[in-house]
């Protein structure tokens, strides 16, 4: 006979993440993962909370609560006024402090640091889960008041241990903020969700050093459903094919330092055969490559703060997607690519292998004239924006319904 885990009172997202970022443009990877769950909860979870730490403290939101943060963080309704109190001595955008004062007066309750377990006592029922998927508030002080309530579950979805096996692609802080939460949901999870094996292997590697392993369940990301593309890309973005994409922040570890000497080397050759069009925020611990950026190169197009969307319009017609990384944990605009069908060249790691199989072609970033004669080859494609290829992958090997699946069935 089949046995079935019960369904939890309760369920309890940690949002502070998506709050720190309204207002800052478009939703990284890791925001999207948090926004996933923020929508699955409030579409199908009756008993329903958010917790979110803000600059004085720490509030509770009720379902209620969550779902006027939602109409305003997603839907486009109107947060309400500044808290003068909130803005004072604050570095903070003012559309961040705009939405704190909205979610403070939205919530059933706040507490100070030392009265969080209090405030989760007093409004969640006994038997909730937690869930935090966003890396934020992620400290034994909150781990461990959340786990004072009585039958409390901690499931937290760590994204990848890169900042501990790649510190040189970190801001110098970083490693040790990171070890610090990791130690914190080794100490205090009933379970670590995990996007790939690969990463799951890091983690569990790390977690196992300092004592305590969680249950873990390798779970794969969802990719969003493709919006409708017929309006195709605003007119100020029109770009003649054919072009190729690298989509993320720009930071080191994203390698695009390697596209940048393949561009120059073909445009000082007369060679120039497409455009690279850079889709992404810049990030940290990067200057020369935004110094190269700066200076406008040759055959190469920057593109900062681009809606949804737009990114999805832009590959589409792309002859490629260029994603010559050092190091993923999942590695979600090629995820991205192949449902649209989109060819994608990358680098040859086994995150990239265990996900998207045979569908990329694969090439080491060690060397670059390999990288060159898979981006001529795939030119072709893109030349009368004729550029799907016949098969690609099972659209529903990477969706949310999957996930959650896993997660939550």
């Amino acid at each position: 006979m089949a046995i079935t885990t019960p369904r939890p009172p309760a369920y309890c997202l940690d949002l502070t993440r998506l709050v720190s970022r309204v207002g800052q443009g478009p939703l990284t990877g890791i925001d999207r993962v948090e926004l996933a769950y923020f929508s699955k909860f409030l579409s199908e979870t009756p008993v329903f909370f958010c917790l979110v730490k803000l600059r004085f403290g720490y509030v509770l939101l009720d379902r209620a609560g969550a779902q006027a943060v939602y109409d305003r963080m997603v839907l486009g309704a109107e947060w309400g006024s500044i808290n003068r109190l909130r803005s004072f001595g604050s570095k903070l955008l003012n559309s961040v402090i705009q939405a704190e004062s909205d979610i403070s007066r939205l919530s059933v309750g706040h507490a100070l640091a030392q009265g969080l377990s209090g405030l989760l006592r007093k409004h969640l029922p006994d038997g909730t889960e937690y869930f935090n998927v966003g890396h934020s508030n992620l400290s034994k002080r909150v781990l461990g008041a959340m786990k004072s309530l009585p039958g409390a579950r901690l499931s937290i979805l760590v994204h990848d241990a890169i900042p501990l096996d790649y510190p040189q692609f970190q801001r110098p802080e970083i490693p040790a903020q990171f070890t610090a939460k990791l130690q914190a949901v080794g100490t205090y999870a009933d379970r670590v969700v995990c996007t790939s094996a690969t990463a799951r292997d890091d983690i569990v590697r790390h977690l196992s050093e300092w004592g305590r392993v969680p249950e873990t369940l390798v779970a794969h990301l969802g990719v969003s459903p493709v919006p409708d593309l017929t309006g195709g890309l605003n007119d100020g973005l029109q770009i003649a094919p054919p072009y190729f994409v690298i989509l993320g922040t720009i930071e080191p570890r994203k390698n695009h330092a390697l596209l940048l000497d393949i561009w120059e080397r073909l445009a000082k050759s007369g060679e120039l055969f497409a455009s690279l069009v850079i889709v992404g925020r810049r990030g940290w611990n990067n200057g020369a490559v935004f110094e190269r950026l700066d200076k406008a190169p040759t055959g190469i197009v920057e593109l900062n703060d681009l809606p949804d969307h737009d990114v999805w319009s832009l590959m589409s017609g792309a002859a490629g997607l260029l994603f010559p990384s050092h190091c993923e944990g999942f590695g979600l605009p090629a995820a991205e690519a192949t449902v649209l069908g989109v060819p994608v060249i990358c680098n040859d790691l086994p995150v990239f292998r265990e996900i998207l199989g045979s569908y990329p072609v694969y090439a080491d970033v060690a060397d670059m004239y390999l990288w060159e004669t898979k981006i001529k080859n795939f030119t072709h494609y893109g030349e009368n924006g004729d550029n799907k290829r016949s098969v690609g992958l099972d659209k529903d090997q990477l969706s949310w319904d999957k996930h959650f699946e896993s997660v939550l069935g």
